[in-house]
């Protein structure tokens, strides 16, 4: 840890004026992109993150951006755009999405300005990254699981390109990308609304520098980084220094018919600040779109700290990073990649098969912190939908969908988090609106529920499992890719809690009849037909005897647990009276007990 100076109350004053000055420039990035972005993935979903980094690519700040996104990447970059142009300009960008240095994946296109003032010296960068609902695979999909390399998987490449020079386009690359892109117009909607956003930042910048001068400026960015190190190494001291390993698996897959065990190894050095997390002890890259990027590996296990330490007030910058050591190797599947291994899916499915047993690792360490695992992702309910329109002349049509997704893990201090979609985005991606989502794509969603009894039980409970139905209009048909983890592996408990429910993938026929799907799966749906899913439910944070009876009642009465369940499962018995519930608490005191005892199991 570096040493820092303990700020005087005036210095606190000016570092948190300064503080929500770069906040407010990162927010207009991201009002810009949300507000002007074409694809239902941005403007609805809201799978996007903006950012700002210092002139030496250490991650400044981020406006409500995506964990996965944005904890390391950014600065990884950054590095490669300094490195494959030494020579910077103002009105310079760059399109970079190489999952090989250090972008997310493939169809994360990022957009990155280098802020130069009037003596062209560079003073920041900043970033807008954008989740593409169709970037030229040889499917329409963003997530090709199943695919043995690059070459397979098809996506167009940009290593740091110079997409802009002097605020000019690069047509070439305009041209290529319109050529290749199966949506041409709704990715040059979505650039624009990217382009906006990162030269909504540089103006912003560039202005807070006239204004304050940027030698203040860098001036607050180390104390900055200061005070969030102080602010992490304070929060680690709070845990019980100790190791634990945790084990998890992702379910079979083609190319891994055996699934991919993954082996996490936690240090927390309580006395010291730090935490260390081994990554090193698992498979080589495997034949399949599952490989993390370095991004994606380092940054899902960051996820799982900060969610592990539970505190919510130290800042994710690269000054807090400083106490966190994650160690990778070359050629893992849960490292650093190599050409020509696909990362098509990484930043879900094995992402969060690195958060996961970190924060419930974690738990194990030290009672009171840490989390279950949040689960596991990618049913149908979060499909990537294509075709052909026919209420617009037949014009094409991509998007991922985030129907019909759940999953939030028990905390030692709140039940989990109902539309939390995945780990690695920390719940800052958004739920579609059914109807906003017939209104942009022929289809008809026929269910959404949660599904009772699905939880992950504890004295802190995991979030139900969702059930969406959803299939074509008529005159058209849906093409449907998902590669769904979870099926098979399930979403843990921690500290006593127990595992939420699997998810599951269905086709209903048009007779009505179901046939079970396989968990990464592409199909075609006519008109009549559904696709059914069953999103994961999340785990349960410690014993659920523990479980206030007074939850377990409202629960009981919100319909998300049967009475029966909460009295097997929580030990809490339900009298019903006409229309009334209330808790038989003699009877719950004595099963209780009788449980705990192993006398009464009942």
């Amino acid at each position: 840890m570096t040493a820092a100076a303990t700020p005087t109350p005036h210095d606190g004053i000016r570092m948190a004026l300064f503080s929500s000055r770069i906040e407010s420039v990162a927010r207009k990035m991201q009002n810009t992109l949300f507000r002007t972005a074409r694809s239902g993935i941005l403007n609805t979903a809201h799978d996007f993150s903006c950012c700002i980094l210092t002139s030496d690519c250490r991650l400044l700040g981020a406006a409500e951006s995506l964990p996965i996104h944005t904890l390391i990447g950014p600065d990884l970059m950054c590095e490669a755009v300094k490195r494959h142009h030494p020579t910077l300009h103002r009105g310079d960008c760059f399109l970079h999405n190489s999952p090989y240095e250090g972008n997310s994946h493939a169809a994360d296109h990022c957009l990155i300005v280098p802020v130069m003032d009037e003596d062209d010296v560079l003073r920041f960068f900043v970033l807008a990254k954008a989740h593409q609902a169709d970037c030229g695979n040889a499917r329409p999909s963003t997530y090709l699981a199943d695919v043995a390399d690059v070459y397979e998987e098809g996506a167009l490449i940009f290593s740091a390109t110079k997409i802009q020079t002097d605020y000019q386009d690069n047509q070439d690359i305009i041209r290529m990308c319109r050529a290749r892109i199966r949506v041409p117009d709704q990715w040059w909607g979505d650039y624009l609304a990217a382009l906006g956003s990162v030269r909504i930042g540089e103006r912003g910048l560039l202005e807070l520098g006239r204004e304050a001068g940027f030698d203040a400026l860098n001036d607050y960015a180390e104390a900055w980084f200061d005070y969030s190190e102080r602010k992490m190494v304070e929060a680690i001291r709070r845990l019980s220094s100790g190791r634990a390993t945790a084990r998890t698996k992702h379910d079979p897959f083609p190319g891994v018919p055996d699934g991919i065990p993954i082996k996490v190894e936690v240090e927390i050095d309580a006395e010291a600040g730090r935490i260390t997390v081994d990554l090193r002890d698992n498979p080589d890259c495997q034949p399949s779109g599952l490989n993390l990027t370095e991004a994606t590996a380092v940054s899902g296990a960051m996820v799982g700290i900060y969610n592990g330490i539970m505190d919510h007030t130290v800042p994710a910058n690269a000054g807090s990073f400083r106490c966190l050591d994650i160690k990778v190797r070359e050629n893992c599947c849960v490292g650093i990649p190599r050409h020509p291994h696909s990362c098509s899916v990484a930043t879900t499915n094995l992402a969060d098969r690195v958060t996961n047993p970190v924060q419930r690792a974690i738990a194990e360490i030290a009672r009171g912190f840490g989390m279950a695992e949040t689960g596991p992702i990618m049913p149908p309910g979060i499909a990537v939908i294509s075709g052909r329109d026919p209420r617009h002349d037949g014009a094409p049509f991509v998007n991922q969908l985030h129907l019909a997704i759940s999953g939030g893990a028990g905390t030692p201090a709140s039940d989990g988090f109902l539309s939390i979609i995945h780990a690695g985005n920390a719940g800052l991606s958004r739920i579609d609106c059914v109807e906003v989502d017939e209104l942009h794509h022929p289809i008809i969603v026929s269910t959404r529920r949660l599904v009772p009894d699905t939880e992950g039980a504890g004295e802190h409970r995991g979030a139900l499992a969702i059930h969406g139905e959803f299939g074509p209009i008529e005159d058209c048909d849906l093409r449907v890719l998902y590669t769904m983890d979870g099926s098979i592996n399930a979403a843990a408990g921690a500290a006593g809690g127990s595992s939420g429910s699997p998810s599951r993938a269905l086709r209903r026929g048009r007779d009505g009849s179901l046939t079970e799907l396989p968990a990464c799966h592409g199909l075609t749906l006519a008109p009549g037909e559904r696709v059914v899913s069953f999103s994961a439910a999340g785990g349960g944070y410690g014993s659920p005897l523990d479980r206030d009876p007074g939850l377990v009642l409202q629960d009981v009465a919100e319909g998300w647990i049967s009475a029966e369940r909460a009295r097997a499962v929580y030990g809490v018995v339900i009298e019903t009276k006409g229309n009334d519930m209330a808790i038989d608490n003699a009877a719950t005191r004595a099963l209780r007990q009788g449980c705990a005892t192993g006398e009464n199991g009942s």
